[in-house]
């Protein structure tokens, strides 16, 4: 979803770093192979998860949603030298995708893949986490940093992807929609929690930075 008149985005992206050759060639193949091609990050917000991680300058990357691996890919640019990305995603179809191109990037090596459902893999992580990027079902968010809170460093940060929702945090709810439900209990939980400071930023489908103090 685009918060902005398309011809204002457009400029944006022109006026922004340009797409590295081998997420192109994985925004292709995802888009004639895979199904729901919008899941993936794309140009802009990829470049976004780059220069941040470049500020940041992890040395241990969680990713909870791996799809196709492009946020992946995106993330491990900013990675410390010797640091790591931990991904983890529940669709067994997607992980030889992924490896094709982990393998063909310059972090082969550097990039752990978990098949799973994240709620199970992550407390068997012993590793504690300075960038933490949250992109996979909503109804689990809350659960998820829940889960991840504690093993964030001081000073460490989680992004947080589809927090407007297409719009729908700002609608009337269906009873059944848990996934807006959820959101709306997160983005309250991430304003609120005294652990944290926290920008939500309206950039596609809304992305939150909150920082661990």
């Amino acid at each position: 979803m685009h918060f902005i008149p398309q011809k204002l985005d457009d400029y944006v992206v022109q006026h922004s770093e340009d797409e590295p050759q081998i997420l192109q060639e994985l925004y292709r193949e995802t888009y004639q192979k895979i199904l729901q091609p919008r899941m993936l990050s794309g140009h802009y917000q990829g470049r976004l998860l780059s220069i941040l991680s470049k500020l940041i300058k992890p040395k241990s990357i969680l990713e909870i949603g791996t799809y196709t691996g492009y946020s992946t890919l995106c993330l491990a640019e900013g990675l410390a030298h010797g640091g790591q990305i931990h991904t983890i995603d529940i669709n067994e179809e997607l992980v030889d995708f992924q490896k094709k191109y982990f393998d063909k990037s310059d972090y082969k090596g550097q990039i752990t893949q978990y098949l799973g459902s994240a709620i199970d893999v992550i407390p068997n992580l012993e590793v504690t986490f300075d960038l933490v990027f949250i992109d996979a079902d909503k109804p689990n968010y809350v659960n998820y940093f829940n889960l991840i809170i504690d093993k964030l460093e001081p000073g460490g940060v989680i992004l947080s992807d589809n927090v407007l929702w297409s719009g729908k945090v700002i609608d009337e709810i269906s009873d059944k929609d848990i996934s807006t439900k959820t959101l709306l209990s997160y983005n309250s939980l991430l304003k609120n929690d005294k652990r944290i400071e926290t920008v939500l930023m309206p950039i596609r489908d809304g992305l939150t930075i909150s920082r661990k103090l």
